[in-house]
């Protein structure tokens, strides 16, 4: 079949080409590739607030948002000599020159590579050792409600509040919601870092029904507050993000008034440009709101006194000082997956999750689940739709695929006991982090 003609769109006083304009991106409602680069052109003011200046970690579909996409830390070596780089340095040692965007026509020249959400690093280019943004990740667990979603927002903002910071909401684009808190860039990564950790366990300790700091899963429950978004090299969606969904949902920047009764679903590549128009953008002061993380370092410190130290990091990074074992509580004990402590000391199951496929790419994991579905039909029969969790995740430079299955609908003796995952793809395998 042959591909759609070059479309030129103007932008910042530059010509922009995208190629094969006319590909569809999202299959389900037929959104090309021209349609996600007007989209980006209509809320530009928008969505440079998140990543003007900023490296940025190229997530490239290229396929559409339901094909494989791959990160690309190095920006390509063909490229316009308008595209600014900036070389930045990894936890793995290594370095690689990352393309940093500050106008639409850069912005549209990363689209037309297939960027579909932009992932851009909490730094800028001129100070890459110090983060002027905190990221509050908030990441329902299985089966829990936006409404959760939303209260546990609603902490954060408490939280932030009495330390002097300000945050900015605004959906993640998926079942979650995001608050971005401008700093001032004075702190390390670590310590950026351990503000974030800080935040979550004092919401898990005003709202702990709701609300968790835990980095097991098996420990979980409601909503995660990932506070690892703030290690070194992690990335997340900014605002106004087109997000690889099949409604192609934004990223959208909220009002806190609107956070208690807002629908994620609502806001796509088509709805968004037009409240952009009529409403403009609900972070638009947030470059005037950098303040200090003082007051929560010093809740951190408080807390370690009362005996809760670092908390577990990311696999891929080195073993940290004080950092508790990275063994999930299951491992280092007696008692099931998915477990916590009952009134006599012993464990009883909470979650019954379990990873039954871990693979390169996906259609390999898929494989994998009907293979476990084969061999347990009596306990496949009874799951329902949302007991299949497949998650992309994201490994050294690419995605990987694990597929999780949710046993709560299958009677506790009827439970099959966790497998190694088939396949057992490890993005990690071999891989050896720096000496300290």
């Amino acid at each position: 079949m042959a591909k759609s003609p070059e479309t030129v769109l103007e932008a910042a006083g530059r010509e922009v080409v995208i190629t094969n304009p006319g590909k569809i991106f999202f299959p389900q409602t037929g959104y090309t590739k021209l349609d996600l680069a007007r989209y980006y052109a209509a809320v530009a003011d928008g969505a440079l607030r998140g990543i003007t200046g900023r490296p940025m970690a190229l997530k490239r579909y290229v396929n559409g948002a339901e094909g494989e996409p791959f990160f690309q830390k190095r920006a390509p070596e063909q490229r316009p000599d308008w595209i600014e780089t900036v070389e930045l340095s990894f936890p793995s040692g290594r370095t690689a020159s990352e393309v940093v965007v500050r106008d639409v026509a850069q912005l549209l020249w990363i689209v037309n590579l297939g960027c579909i959400d932009l992932n851009p690093h909490p730094v800028r280019a001129e100070d890459l050792d110090h983060p002027d943004e905190l990221r509050v990740d908030l990441d329902p667990g299985p089966g829990v409600g936006f409404d959760h979603v939303r209260r546990v927002a609603l902490c954060v903002r408490e939280v932030l509040e009495e330390h002097g910071l300000q945050g900015w909401p605004k959906t993640s684009g998926s079942r979650g919601i995001h608050i971005n808190v401008r700093i001032e860039a004075r702190w390390s990564f670590d310590q950026v870092r351990r503000g974030a950790l800080a935040i979550a366990r004092e919401v898990e300790r005003r709202a702990p029904e709701i609300a968790t700091s835990k980095w097991w899963k098996e420990e979980r429950h409601g909503v995660f507050l990932d506070y690892n978004q703030n290690a070194k090299d992690r990335t997340v969606a900014s605002a106004w993000s087109v997000r690889p969904l099949p409604d192609a949902r934004v990223s959208m920047p909220l009002e806190w008034d609107e956070v208690a009764d807002c629908d994620p679903a609502a806001f796509t590549l088509v709805t968004a440009p037009a409240r952009f128009a009529e409403r403009g953008d609900a972070s638009a002061g947030i470059d005037d709101a950098a303040g200090s993380l003082e007051s929560l370092l010093a809740l951190s410190a408080a807390q370690e006194a009362a005996g809760h130290g670092d908390a577990p990091w990311p696999p891929n990074y080195r073993k940290q000082t004080g950092e508790p074992p990275r063994v999930a509580p299951s491992r280092r004990k007696s008692g099931s997956t998915s477990a916590k402590r009952d009134g006599s000391g012993g464990r009883k199951s909470t979650q019954p999750l379990i990873t039954v496929a871990k693979a390169e790419h996906k259609e390999e994991a898929l494989a994998g689940l009907e293979r476990w579905k084969r061999r347990h039909p009596e306990a496949a029969a009874m799951l329902e739709v949302d007991d299949i969790l497949v998650d992309a995740m994201r490994g050294r430079s690419t995605t990987w695929t694990r597929v999780r299955v949710n046993l709560r609908h299958v009677p506790v003796d009827q439970r099959p006991a966790e497998e190694t995952a088939d396949p057992d793809y490890d993005p990690w395998r071999g891989y050896k982090p720096p000496p300290m």
